[in-house]
């Protein structure tokens, strides 16, 4: 097989400028999302951005834009678009409809909006029993009002049975056969919560941590470190998909040390609801380690999505240690203006970072790199001390 150059399809991202997003969070939206495709195996060429106070409701860009975008398709042969935002039924509709309009290629146009990428991704990332069905559970859930705009028939699988009944259209045969998925989807799960909720159970006489963050801010790297365990790590969004438990040790001072999928901006509705049995080692546990890639240029808002995620599973009141990982990356540049503007954290350097903004947070905090190990055994110190103390409140309360 070697010397077989992989072929990833072309694709463009459209993204828009509203008056709940500007520019600059529309264009890190969009490196984002092409990360996103890069990881499902596509290959983005070009961004289109269009500004309007609000999506369209038919087509999510205007018919001017739709019109370009065509265009630019036809002529450079690309038969893929994704949208940074998860489209209506509809406008997933008027949209194929548009573009392939006058579209004599063999190949239609295919639309993905960023729901159905992310899903993407996390059934090409699910390994475990759990984690697959957690993702088909998702996908059909997705899928479910969406049926008006498939063109293959659901009762194929079920083995060929032809479940239609008088008088009965595709749209409702398939939509039976979905719910049908879905209810025993959740059967399987519940199932497999009560086996979970039992192995945590076991695990009650050992201090329980949590490694949470971002996608990509470099939790498995630092399981690794703190574990001596192997865990899959790549540059890449989501290449943890089920959740990893190892019994580690610090000074003879044993914990569970957990490493859970990473969060992101805009994550479908259904990926939180099938997988808060997977983040329940978050909210279960007995600290959070919150780790932070310190060298995005707006990690301020991906600590933020990912407090937000902590409170909606109800896990944002747990003692927390903030890692700020990666300051082997970490760049600034200072302007001659700096040194005229108010101190803020777009014009910091990383020791003012640490001197000054993180010692007012409410957490503890340290900074590390865990791929140079630059204070790896400082961190290592912290996180021993922090788990002595719980594990000596947690041995005198069951005493008493």
């Amino acid at each position: 097989m070697s010397g077989i150059e992989i072929q990833y399809e072309k694709t463009v991202l459209i993204g828009l400028i509203t008056e709940k997003q500007n520019q600059e969070q529309v264009t890190e939206y969009l490196d984002e999302l092409g990360f996103l495709a890069e990881t499902a195996g596509y290959f983005p060429v070009k961004n289109f951005i269009q500004r309007l106070a609000q999506a369209n409701s038919k087509t999510y860009v205007g018919s001017g834009k739709i019109i370009e975008i065509k265009r630019y398709l036809l002529e450079n042969e690309i038969y893929l678009v994704i949208f940074d935002e998860e489209l209506s039924p509809t406008q997933i509709r008027n949209i194929e409809k548009s573009l392939n309009e006058g579209n004599y290629n063999q190949s239609p146009i295919k639309i993905l909006d960023r729901t159905s990428l992310i899903l993407d991704i996390f059934a090409m990332r699910a390994r475990t029993a759990y984690s697959k069905t957690q993702v088909q559970l998702a996908q059909y859930q997705y899928l479910l009002p969406r049926l008006t705009r498939m063109w293959t028939h659901l009762e194929r699988q079920r083995g060929g049975i032809n479940m239609r009944g008088p008088g009965e259209t595709q749209i409702e045969t398939d939509r039976r056969i979905i719910l049908n998925k879905i209810s025993d989807l959740k059967e399987d799960l519940i199932n497999i919560d009560k086996q979970m909720l039992q192995q945590r159970k076991n695990r009650d006489k050992l201090i329980r941590v949590a490694l949470v963050g971002y996608t990509n801010v470099g939790k498995s790297t630092i399981m690794n470190i703190l574990s001596k365990s192997d865990v899959f790590a790549e540059n890449k969004l989501f290449a943890t998909l089920d959740t990893t438990v190892r019994k580690t040790t610090i000074n003879n001072l044993a914990f569970l040390l957990s490493d859970t999928v990473g969060f992101i901006r805009k994550l479908p509705h259904n990926l939180i609801e099938s997988f808060k049995s997977t983040l329940e080692e978050a909210k279960e546990a007995d600290l959070i380690i919150h780790v932070v890639d310190i060298s995005h240029k707006n990690f301020f808002d991906q600590i933020k999505v990912v407090d937000e995620t902590l409170k909606e599973i109800g896990a944002n009141d747990k003692k927390t240690l903030v890692v700020f990982n990666k300051v082997d990356s970490f760049s600034y540049v200072k302007k001659e203006a700096d040194d005229l503007l108010p101190r803020t954290k777009e014009n910091l350097n990383l020791e003012e970072l640490q001197s000054t903004y993180f010692a007012k947070k409410q957490y503890p905090s340290i900074f590390i790199s865990a791929k140079t190990k630059q204070n790896i055994n400082e961190f290592r110190t912290m996180l021993f001390d922090i788990i002595k103390e719980l594990n000596s409140q947690k041995f005198f309360y069951s005493e008493n």
